[in-house]
């Protein structure tokens, strides 16, 4: 069983920056994949931005130029650098481990809170 702790949210004003992150544990093994998802009021969850174990990263069009992922050398723990913020990146964000084993569900943290005021 994977248990994932996410902190670094906040209130920020447009234009501010935030970092999240990330700590997975409860596994031996260095996690492949490791993503971050959003989740406005009345909207559905939006991938955000993953990164490889060889730090290969992904991000949503909206985010691009904005945020950057990044990931501890040989460990579960990652961080999501958020410059730039809008209005609009308000949202409940997620940290997300898909599942190591066949016969496992997606792994996904407590949420934070992003707040950005105009």
């Amino acid at each position: 069983q994977v248990q994932i702790v996410e902190s670094g949210g906040g209130l920020v004003q447009a234009g501010g920056s935030l970092r999240l992150s990330c700590t997975a544990s409860g596994t031996t093994f260095t996690i492949n994949t490791i993503g971050w998802y959003r989740q406005a009021p009345g909207k559905r969850r939006e991938l955000v931005a993953t990164i490889n174990n060889n730090s290969g990263a992904g991000y949503a069009d909206s985010v691009k130029g904005r945020f950057t992922i990044s990931r501890d050398p040989g460990k579960n723990t990652v961080h999501l650098q958020m410059n730039s913020l809008r209005p609009e990146d308000t949202a409940v964000y997620y940290c997300h481990v898909p599942p190591l084993r066949w016969d496992e569900s997606d792994y996904w943290g407590q949420g934070t809170q992003v707040i950005v005021s105009t």
